[in-house]
């Protein structure tokens, strides 16, 4: 039995690509497997699973020496389990930029693509099998293209993720904006999240030119909700990067239908690090960000802390 996940604090394709590799894995290659998570979903994540009848996978906190393992979504090791370098790792399907540090017993299969999601990677690697994927499925697919693309806004979008989310639609009678419109929505209700919680909905740790990092990404229809709470995050991203030993949280808050961010600057740390990496004036407790909603193509790459 292989357990399929994606990263820690799993968004949408997180939770939904390790279902449509199990699919895969038991239908297609007649082996064994299990979607698992490593963390509580978000709420985009449970909103999918609910409106296309599945059940809350299970959630492990840590694998075994030597236990089947295939990881989706990420390729970073300080995204999964603790001990995932003394499990068996089987295959690797991601579309994030090649971290390094995984170490793996034989050679296996690595698939990164530069697409949208990892849905969409699945996807082309299914090629024809694809129309045999049950309906569910489909719609989990569907899902995962639209919440990482932003509906198409990102800039991480191409043509073939375009496609398959058209055609996807078209063969589930889907309204992509209308369901859109519901997951973000779902996206962006946090009422109930503390300011030390939402800095972990969507986090990742970097480390650049020797500085440890923790990169936060809140996207939303209502960014000013979140920005009212401030002061309360700022407390947070302090006392957390103390606990953590790092040197800075970033919290970049995306404006999903304006396609801008807002970065919160409290100190003079990050006022200088928009300054150097956005080319950006910032004077108070924020500084506005046009055009700016991806980590992966915009965020990561201009960083110069």
């Amino acid at each position: 039995m292989a357990l399929i996940f994606g990263h820690k604090s799993p968004d949408s394709d997180a939770t939904g690509a390790p279902l449509i590799w199990q699919w895969q894995c038991e239908e297609i290659a007649h082996r064994a497997a299990e979607a698992v998570l490593l963390g509580a979903p978000s709420k985009e994540a449970r909103f999918m699973l609910d409106q296309w009848g599945f059940s809350l996978p299970r959630t492990i906190s840590d694998v075994e020496d030597g236990e089947d393992v295939i990881i989706v979504d990420t390729n970073n090791p300080g995204e999964l389990p603790k001990n995932i370098l003394n499990a068996n790792i089987i295959e690797i399907i991601d579309h994030h930029l090649l971290s390094g540090g995984l170490a793996t017993k034989i050679p296996i299969p690595v698939t990164i693509r530069p697409l949208a999601s990892t849905a969409t990677v699945m996807c082309e690697l299914l090629g024809t099998n694809i129309d045999r994927m049950p309906r569910p499925l489909k719609g989990i697919a569907l899902s995962c293209i639209l919440s990482d693309t932003l509906e198409f806004r990102s800039p991480t979008t191409t043509k073939t993720d375009r496609l398959l989310a058209a055609n996807l639609a078209a063969e589930l009678r889907v309204d992509i904006p209308s369901f859109a419109a519901e997951m973000f929505a779902a996206k962006s209700d946090m009422s109930d999240y503390s300011d030390a919680e939402l800095l972990t909905i969507d986090s990742k740790f970097y480390e650049i030119d020797g500085c440890k990092l923790r990169v936060s990404v809140l996207e939303t229809t209502t960014p000013a909700v979140i920005l009212d709470r401030r002061s309360g995050l700022t407390a947070a991203m302090e006392t957390a990067a103390r606990n953590e030993g790092i040197d800075q949280i970033l919290l970049f808050v995306v404006d999903i239908l304006n396609t801008q961010a807002t970065l919160l600057t409290p100190n003079q740390f990050t006022r200088e690090l928009a300054e150097r990496s956005f080319s950006a004036t910032a004077t108070g407790d924020t500084v506005l960000l046009p055009g700016i909603v991806s980590r992966k193509k915009q965020i990561l790459p201009n960083l110069k802390p």
